[in-house]
């Protein structure tokens, strides 16, 4: 995964930042998996797992504060 397409955490809206946390988080778990056949596999494992559903969200969360900050949280808007 040589260049993923991420080169900025800059976003004009927090829509968009909000779509790049998402962007980020799918990208951390195909680093971590690179296989997209075991990943599949592994869907079955979690997608009905209400815990494995909120771990997820609180990864996409921790992303967007990320996402926020470098925005300086839609500059100025707090």
């Amino acid at each position: 995964m040589a260049d993923a397409g991420l080169h900025t955490l800059q976003t004009s809206t927090p829509q968009e930042g909000f779509e790049l946390a998402l962007k980020l988080s799918r990208m951390g778990v195909k680093y971590t998996q690179p296989s997209a056949e075991v990943r599949d596999r592994l869907r079955k494992d979690y997608e009905d797992d209400a815990d494995a559903l909120i771990a997820t969200s609180q990864v996409v969360a921790i992303n967007f504060q990320t996402i926020a900050a470098a925005n300086d949280y839609w500059r100025g808007a707090r």
